[in-house]
């Protein structure tokens, strides 16, 4: 049996294949296919190539105990891409969703007198990203200090005609949500 990557590598994996992945692939001379899929071979020499080996095993690990299941596997197991968060141009191709009525959005106080002007955009990303729960919510806005807990009327921007999608990993996707239909709870 081969022993568990500890976590320390796993975080720093995460992050070169969430760079890779979603933001700059580029620079480790890959390509994005459609839908933001990359062969895992390729992958894999490419990562090797600029100084971070990998085996397969590994690779399968990181998605598998990714805490917020960023990455996934196509159904062959050939192929991998970034759930979502992607600051390249990539169609995803998620169907459009009915979400949940209310939705959450975690921040950073710094962040509230714009959002409650504009509204949630999605800044250098595609898509805005929402929580289907307070507690996933507060853990992204801790990522950069302490949270603001923002709770988001999705049943009413639906019927305003926003769409929705969820990605392989729960996120809550939309281009928009505008300061209407947002309530600070913390």
């Amino acid at each position: 049996m081969v022993p568990e990557m500890k976590n320390s590598d796993l975080v720093r994996v995460s992050k070169r294949l969430a760079l890779h992945l979603r933001h700059a692939p580029e620079r480790i001379g890959i390509e994005l296919e459609e839908g933001g899929w990359v062969a895992v071979d390729a992958l894999l020499a490419a990562l090797g190539r600029h100084g971070l080996p990998l085996t397969r095993a590994e690779l399968a690990e990181v998605v598998e105990r990714n805490d917020k299941q960023r990455f996934t596997f196509d159904d062959s197991g050939t192929r991998i891409r970034a759930s979502q968060g992607h600051s390249v141009a990539v169609a995803l191709d998620l169907p459009v969703s009915v979400p949940p009525a209310t939705l959450f959005h975690g921040t950073v106080a710094r962040f509230l007198p714009m959002i409650l002007r504009d509204g949630l955009r999605p800044m250098r990303r595609h898509d805005v990203h929402l929580s289907a729960t307070r507690s996933t919510a507060m853990t992204v806005g801790a990522r950069r200090g302490e949270p603001v807990l923002l709770l988001v009327n999705a049943a009413a921007i639906v019927t305003a005609g926003h769409e929705f999608r969820v990605s392989a990993n729960g996120v809550w996707l939309t281009r928009h949500v505008p300061p209407g239909y947002l309530t600070q709870l913390q």
